[in-house]
């Protein structure tokens, strides 16, 4: 009986962790920087196997609490593959406490979006995209990047 009350006292914990993080096909995702308005998206695209990405993820949560109340926003697009979404990417994130929004891309064949994200990408990760509708400003970095170089890169393209 103890063991029942204990599961169902978890289950809400588990429902919230997995809400967070939801599976979108690349359109959906598109759709999150092309319907962002007059705000920039910081678009980081990694994986929990991936070590500099792993590495960069503390970059990118101080970016989001930088960005708290300006028209900006970070959204971390896992790679990792949609059947580890409850064994690998939830608790990862929920470790890690990551606090930006974070989606998992279910994209199908990479090689029919990865030019659609930029043409000069590999497919290699980390990578980021960097995008402001309404400077009509991208940008796309194929590589591990810190704060202080993203800040300085859309500093100016906020006021």
């Amino acid at each position: 009986m103890k063991y029942i009350l204990f599961f169902l006292l978890l289950i809400p914990f588990v429902l919230t962790a997995q809400q967070k993080i939801q599976t979108v096909n690349f359109a959906q995702l598109e759709r999150e920087w092309t319907a962002a308005g007059d705000s920039m998206v910081i678009v980081s695209f990694w994986a929990t196997w991936c070590k500099p990405c792993v590495e960069e993820l503390p970059e990118f949560e101080k970016l989001n609490a930088w960005l708290a109340g300006k028209k900006a926003k970070v959204l971390l697009v896992s790679l990792d593959f949609p059947k580890e979404l409850k064994t690998t990417l939830i608790p990862f994130v929920k470790r890690k406490k990551i606090k930006s929004k974070v989606v998992l891309l279910d994209g199908g064949n990479p090689n029919v979006w990865i030019d659609k994200v930029s043409t000069e990408w590999s497919g290699a990760i980390p990578a980021t995209l960097l995008i402001s509708p309404t400077k009509n400003f991208k940008d796309f970095k194929e590589k591990q990047c810190s704060f202080e170089e993203i800040k300085s890169i859309i500093h100016s393209l906020l006021e």
